[in-house]
């Protein structure tokens, strides 16, 4: 009798009618879209009920948002995870059981301790529920484009986004009519609706091939003692990406965790900051695209690097003002600022090393980024309890944006010296 491990991955590595950059592509890209768009309104449930959830349990800001913190640490370690079983079990599969999770994750937080919300949402909601969904797919994907793949990845990450201009107005009313654990009763059962039939969908990816940036220059030397990146060790560039993205998404989860409870503390009324959030993903949902774009262009890295340095200026503006419209334009920018630095991580771990070693670069990136995520969601929580307002944790977000945009200026320009070398040698 055949391993059903290994026919699941033969079955997800069989070529698909259509190859790559092929309509069957963008049909992937969009199906794909339409899942993380209902598995990412899982953590806004946290984010839109925070004051009030705050109030009812009687406990401190930070613990909540260590709440949510969690489901971002679990999505990323989670992917390291679903990522390898996804390659033999196939990404159908892994995704079913992802949602499942979520769904049983908001069911067990529901029950209004602290205890189930840290379980629930850290270990069912993040690492075994987004991280068997958004990871996953994403490898799935990426595995789909050769020439557009900035684009597609841009697309399908905007997931976030879309459940962010969706979801919160409802969560705000259905919070407001019937309590946040109705409310996150009720997702659960939308999460097994809309993703169950979604996943048989999914279709087969073509056979990997090489990178071209992995491909040699025209004559260049066929071989090398030892494949660079930026003129480093693999596994060493690596890690400052890993270190970049962790740094880059500290201010990033600031006014993602935070901004609907800084409205309110601010005399904003709650559904003015749930528009404000909903204002910001659309903005973010919209200039991805054009990040995406741009990406292919000129690759991962300079965009994360350009990115960084809008997202920088706009959260440094957080600190500028306390007027409702002004908030409403800094919100926009933040989200047209930071909404193609993640997705440029990707594309940047494609460029640089081969498709076979994405099913762990990838989350491994993730989940270095996400646990960003969740200390800046924490850290200002607890930097909220001890002063009382949040213009520390906005300090402090610069700071970290400015050594994101250290660590990558410094890869981008060891990618250009290396070129340049590679080029002068082939030339002799």
């Amino acid at each position: 009798m055949p391993n059903e491990g290994a026919t699941a991955t033969a079955a997800t590595d069989a070529p698909a009618a259509g190859g790559l950059d092929s309509r069957a592509s963008w049909r992937a890209a969009w199906l794909t879209l339409s899942i993380l768009s209902v598995s990412y309104g899982s953590p806004l449930l946290i984010v839109v009920g925070m004051k009030t959830m705050q109030e009812e349990l009687g406990t401190d800001r930070s613990v909540l948002a260590l709440a949510g913190s969690l489901v971002w640490v679990g999505t990323g370690a989670g992917g390291i995870l679903m990522g390898w079983l996804a390659d033999r079990i196939g990404v159908r599969c892994t995704v079913a059981i992802g949602a499942c999770m979520i769904a049983g994750g908001l069911a067990l937080s529901s029950l209004g301790t602290i205890w189930a919300l840290y379980i629930g949402h850290g270990l069912l909601v993040g690492l075994f529920g987004n991280g068997g969904v958004y990871p996953p797919l994403l490898v799935y994907v990426s595995r789909w484009f050769e020439r557009r793949r900035g684009a597609a990845i841009a697309l399908i990450s905007s997931g976030q986004y879309v459940a962010g201009v969706v979801w919160p107005a409802m969560f705000e009313r259905a919070i407001d009519g019937v309590g946040w654990q109705m409310a996150m009763l009720g997702y659960a059962v939308v999460v097994l609706v809309l993703i169950l039939p979604a996943t048989l969908a999914l279709r087969p990816v073509p056979r990997a091939v090489a990178p071209l940036s992995l491909r040699p220059l025209a004559g260049a030397p066929t071989s090398s003692p030892q494949r660079r990146v930026a003129g480093l060790r693999p596994n060493v560039a690596q890690a400052l990406v890993c270190i970049a993205a962790f740094c880059c998404c500290i201010p990033m989860s600031l006014p993602s965790a935070h901004l609907v409870a800084f409205c309110g503390d601010i005399g904003i009324k709650p559904t003015h900051g749930a528009a404000m959030l909903s204002v910001m993903l659309g903005a973010a949902f919209i200039a991805r695209q054009a990040w995406g774009a741009l990406a292919d262009r000129i690759g991962g890295l300079r965009t994360v690097m350009t990115g960084s340095a809008c997202q920088a200026v706009a959260i440094g503006c957080f600190l500028l003002t306390q007027d409702e419209v002004g908030l409403f334009f800094i919100a926009a920018a933040f989200g047209l600022g930071f909404s193609g630095i993640i997705p440029s991580y990707t594309v940047a771990v494609r460029d640089h090393f081969p498709a076979s070693e994405a099913s762990w670069r990838i989350p491994l990136t993730l989940f270095t980024a996400m646990s960003g995520m969740a200390f800046g969601s924490w850290f200002a929580g607890a930097l909220y309890d001890h002063f009382g307002y949040y213009a520390p944790a906005f300090g402090v977000g610069v700071v970290f944006n400015l050594l994101n945009l250290g660590m990558i200026g410094f890869l981008v320009l060891r990618l250009a010296g290396a070129r340049r070398t590679a080029v002068w040698s082939a030339a002799e």
